[in-house]
């Protein structure tokens, strides 16, 4: 890491503007395309450790004697969601202090060894505990890592890798309900969190040797300067107060809002479909489904993001979530079923990839980690609300359309937020513009 360093201070003393995250024409240098790869790879088992608790929960509660029932299910879902909000704060905060590299590699480490020991837990409360620490670093390791990418790709990409490499939440969901079709009924529901022991032995390992530190390798010159009259300095602080603290509110609820939608789908969509009828394989298909539209979202919203602008983009995406969950309502044929379940997972997961590549192009570089930690972490509150509202609503006879309607809601309030959030940057666009003009 000492030439890493080196150039990093080379880089301050000399005054270039190059970061190493291009050529200085806009262009990728190989290594910085080998780290956004990595860090893709890191978010793919991220995404897996998290939705694997989604393709286990009907066993849980029907083969380990635990006693679980749909409410105390959707506690222990929770939990890794309680976690994420933990390590997506702090994480955040750290990756602007204590450097990107470090920060990332450690969530890796951590939300693996935990959720490899959740195979081994004894009873429900363990298994709770477990969930909630591996949560810890996967909630850190997404704001880490995409404060990382965005150093590390021009200006002119930021806003597309950053919505492409949140692919790879889906994808991990994808995998783990493929996986889960031939493992569980073979090797029982504890081989699924065994798989996370691949991330431990493979990718951070090839982190180690890809990930640059890119914390203090220079002036930023591709994002917002810092405002005049405030030092450039990271933290919470900064971040709540004037000019980001309207903007970073609405971010965060936004968020919630989203994530509540999401991650509440995630958790439940298996179990709703048994509930509704069908075998756990075509339960799990139905999840591959959910997971296969939220991975076409990402390469459909890094297009029309670019194309149209994330926000307004984050908007379309979100109505689009809301209208194909009222359509699951109305109970219609199993072919529409499946392609409403796609286009929500497009919507969904769409609004949240365009959210994160909003944050990281609203923030300049020295908040963007904190930034990204703030509106990811307070939005956990949504994923961590989600499980367990989905449960109490089955609990309280309410149906399996009583989930749908919950998550449509959720996701028609993030729309309106995000229009919120346009309105709030329009106004400052334009008072930026008056305030040239009127110079």
């Amino acid at each position: 890491m000492n030439h890493i360093l080196s150039a990093a201070a080379t880089q301050r003393s000399s005054g270039t503007a190059a970061s190493p995250a291009h050529d200085g024409h806009g262009r990728f240098s190989k290594a910085s395309a080998l780290a956004v790869l990595v860090c893709w790879l890191l978010v793919v088992f991220d995404g897996y450790d998290l939705i694997v608790y989604g393709t286990v929960q009907s066993s849980l509660i029907s083969e380990t004697g635990w006693g679980l029932t749909k409410a105390t299910a959707g506690t222990i879902g929770s939990m890794a969601f309680l976690g994420m909000m933990i390590g997506a704060i702090f994480a955040g905060r750290m990756a602007d202090s204590w450097g990107r590299r470090r920060t990332i590699l450690g969530c890796a480490v951590v939300f693996s060894v935990f959720t490899v020991l959740c195979a081994f837990a004894p009873n429900a409360a363990i298994f709770g505990i477990l969930r909630l620490l591996a949560g810890v670093g996967l909630g850190g390791l997404v704001p880490s890592a995409n404060a990382l990418v965005a150093e590390l790709v021009p200006a002119k990409w930021r806003s597309t890798i950053a919505t492409l490499m949140m692919s790879g939440v889906p994808i991990g969901g994808s995998i783990a309900a493929l996986v889960g079709i031939q493992l569980i009924p073979a090797f029982g529901w504890q081989s699924m969190f065994l798989v996370a022991v691949l991330a431990l032995v493979i990718v951070v390992p090839l982190g180690l040797k890809y990930l640059p530190e890119t914390l203090g390798s220079g002036q930023d010159t591709q994002s917002p300067p810092a405002t005049a009259g405030h030092k450039a300095r990271a933290g919470f602080s900064s971040l709540l107060r004037a000019p980001y603290l309207g903007i970073s509110m609405l971010f965060a609820v936004a968020t919630i809002a989203t994530l509540f939608a999401w991650y509440g789908l995630g958790t439940w969509l298996p179990n709703l479909m048994q509930l509704a009828g069908y075998n756990l394989g075509s339960a799990l298909t139905f999840a591959l489904a959910l997971n296969l539209g939220a991975v076409a979202g990402s390469v459909i919203t890094a297009w029309a993001g670019t194309r149209f602008g994330p926000v307004p983009t984050a908007i379309a995406a979100a109505v689009v979530a809301a209208g194909a969950l009222v359509v699951l309502v109305t109970g219609p044929p199993v072919t529409v079923v499946y392609l409403m379940l796609v286009l929500a997972g497009v919507g969904t997961h769409g609004t949240q990839c365009l959210i994160i590549a909003a944050v990281a192009n609203h923030y300049p570089a020295h908040l963007r980690g904190t930034a990204l930690g703030w509106a990811l972490g307070t939005g956990r509150i949504g994923a961590v609300a989600a499980p367990q509202a989905g449960g109490l609503l089955l609990a309280a006879g309410l149906g399996v359309n009583s989930n749908f309607l919950a998550f449509a809601g959720a996701a028609a309030i993030a729309a309106v937020l995000l229009a919120a959030v346009g309105l709030h940057l329009k106004s400052k666009n334009t008072s930026a513009t008056t305030g040239v003009s009127n110079v």
